[in-house]
């Protein structure tokens, strides 16, 4: 069993439901993980465990755990290494590890899953990423389908093509020069940076994260937001990336596994929801019959801080709801 801590008052979100309760717990991993949850409305229909991006945290999802929980859905959103409130020994935060971060922020969500199995052991599960999240979702239904009535796959790009082997060698590059647990200098230039000059003249330097001004504020007010990156952190996310590249790992997935894609048609981060689209294709041409892709007009990274969020986060219910109901 793992050891469990409430933590206090004040570690629960200011302005956000008193349900979406903090807590702390022990991974085998050695991290102490950062764990929000909050349990559903009335008859629970299932469970969504979230993944959250790079450079931000899961209480961020209070909004959208709200709506999950009226719905019927019990929500566990946890903190990634080196993200939020989650803490491990001797590593610096904004990496996930010192070796094998990939590895154990995957082993990490597992035994979150367990957390949930042994909570509710007869309700379906489906996971949800954005962005990074998205990676971390897709990389884990690759080694544990079994476990999962479906996956939502957010604003993640797994077409990393020529660029990404190039950004690769920089990292190894960075890697030798700075140290892994230095930040990156070329990968934020290469991707937020260049990402919001798309939308220039700016107002702050994340309007590629949605039209959503106040948004937008929150995120760069927000201390536990924003940052860079460590070297071995890129390369792990990259790791990720390449694996949901390979048609080989998605093969593991049975045929008829139910998947949530979506993008923004104005998102930098996915080209424009073409990365999207080119993973819709993917498992098209992989005879998986299950999977639900759109593309909305206008919108950016962030889909559920976008100004559309509310059809976004219908959506997702309604895909959701099928998806419970087809497991049973």
């Amino acid at each position: 069993s793992y050891g469990v801590a409430k933590l206090s008052g004040s570690d629960r979100m200011e302005n956000a439901p008193m349900a979406f309760v903090a807590e702390t717990f022990q991974s085998p991993t050695g991290a102490s993980l950062r764990l929000h949850v909050q349990e559903a409305d009335g008859q629970p229909l299932g469970v969504v465990q979230i993944h959250h991006g790079l450079a931000e945290h899961s209480a961020r999802y209070a909004r959208f755990a709200s709506e999950l929980a009226r719905a019927g859905f019990h929500v566990y959103a946890q903190d990634h290494r080196g993200h939020g409130g989650t803490v491990v020994s001797n590593t610096p935060r904004q990496m996930f590890a010192w070796k094998d971060g990939a590895d154990k922020v995957i082993a990490d969500v597992d035994m979150v899953h367990d957390l949930i199995a042994g909570q509710h052991p007869d309700l379906p599960v489906i996971a949800f990423g954005h962005s990074m999240g998205g990676l971390i979702t897709l990389n884990y239904a690759m080694k544990h389908a079994q476990r999962l009535a479906g996956a939502a796959i957010w604003n993640s790009n797994f077409s990393a093509g020529a660029l990404g082997h190039v950004a690769r060698a920089l990292l190894a590059w960075e890697r030798f020069r700075l140290g892994s647990d230095a930040p990156s200098r070329i990968l934020p230039k290469l991707t937020f940076q260049a990402w919001n000059r798309q939308f220039e003249p700016v107002r702050t330097e994340f309007d590629w994260l949605s039209r959503d001004e106040a948004e937008v504020d929150k995120y760069v007010a927000d201390p536990l937001c924003g940052w860079d990156a460590s070297v071995s952190l890129w390369q792990d996310l990259f790791g990720f990336i390449f694996a949901g590249a390979n048609d080989a790992g998605l093969k593991a997935i049975p045929r008829d596994f139910p998947l949530h894609l979506l993008g923004g048609e104005r998102d930098p981060a996915t080209d424009g929801g073409k990365a999207v689209s080119h993973l819709k294709g993917r498992l098209d041409r992989l005879g998986f019959t299950a999977v639900d892709c759109t593309i909305l007009p206008e919108t950016r990274h962030e889909s559920l801080n976008e100004t559309n969020r509310e059809e976004t986060t219908r959506r997702f219910l309604e895909w959701a709801r099928e998806t419970v109901a087809r497991a049973g």
